[in-house]
């Protein structure tokens, strides 16, 4: 495993990925796939496991072949965990209480991919702000192997437990990475090599028209606003993916997952 990543930022209160659970005890993590991934990443902290009957068994087993010591499993009526879980939380039965992942800046992710030779893909999302919709991206990006999310440090949603079951394990494979200034954060993507193409409704060539790049930073804006003025400016270009015309907009998550998904067939990956 790499080392645990630095900051290159002092961070500020009502910034960072575990503020929102009271008191810093952690984050309730719930779903079969959250919850599994998340007892499997070595990288994860878990600090209690409950199961109700019919999923215990199974988080048991998890719970034995992790690569780190986890907590013996709790056993819980369905009403005593959901109590434990925001209002109208899919448990699926299982829930874990888990610390935040180790932070990752931008810097350090760029100082990762260095020397991969290998395509590598980016997701920038710009003011998305909806956790279920930003989950449902970086499961995406988890499923045609993105490098890692980068969202902004305001105006976007924290590690959740929302966000986390949306993401269907993704976040223990994709990191969600929080910058203070995208457009900063483009120029310095592009000085690493990447090709920054901003998805617009507008732009004249479609996604599939546009020539090979090794190195991709998909930049997607808010659902209705779209890319702001300064972001859209700093991308390398723009691109559209080609839609019915009575039709008015593909929802975030569709969208990224229809751009990696043409990224990744016409690079010819497989996987």
């Amino acid at each position: 495993m790499p080392k645990p990543p630095r900051s290159d930022r002092p961070s500020r209160p009502g910034s960072r990925p575990g503020r929102h659970q009271p008191g810093g005890s952690g984050i309730w993590l719930y779903g079969t796939h959250a919850v599994l991934a998340a007892v499997a990443n070595p990288a994860r902290r878990i600090r209690r496991l409950a199961a109700a009957e019919g999923a215990r068994e199974r988080l048991q087993a998890a719970a034995a072949t992790a690569p780190l010591a986890r907590p013996a499993v709790e056993a819980c009526e369905r009403r005593a965990l959901e109590a434990l879980l925001p209002p109208g939380a899919v448990h699926q039965g299982m829930a874990a209480l888990a610390a935040p992942l180790p932070e990752l800046s931008l810097q350090d992710l760029l100082d990762r991919l260095k020397d991969d030779g290998r395509r590598v893909r980016l997701v920038v999302l710009d003011q998305a702000t909806d956790p279920r919709n930003v989950g449902a991206v970086i499961r995406s990006a988890a499923a045609f192997s993105a490098a890692a999310v980068l969202t902004q440090d305001r105006h976007a949603p924290s590690a959740t437990g929302a966000l986390v079951k949306a993401a269907a394990g993704g976040l223990e494979r994709v990191p969600l990475v929080a910058v203070v200034n995208l457009a900063r954060a483009l120029r310095a993507l592009q000085e690493a090599g990447f090709c920054c193409i901003g998805l617009d409704a507008e732009a004249e060539l479609t996604l599939a028209a546009l020539p090979r790049a090794d190195r991709v930073a998909l930049v997607l804006g808010s659902e209705g606003r779209g890319l702001r003025r300064l972001v859209r400016e700093s991308c390398d270009t723009l691109a559209r993916i080609p839609i019915a015309t009575d039709s008015e907009s593909l929802n975030l998550s569709a969208a990224a997952a229809i751009a990696l998904y043409e990224l990744a067939r016409e690079a010819g990956d497989d996987g």
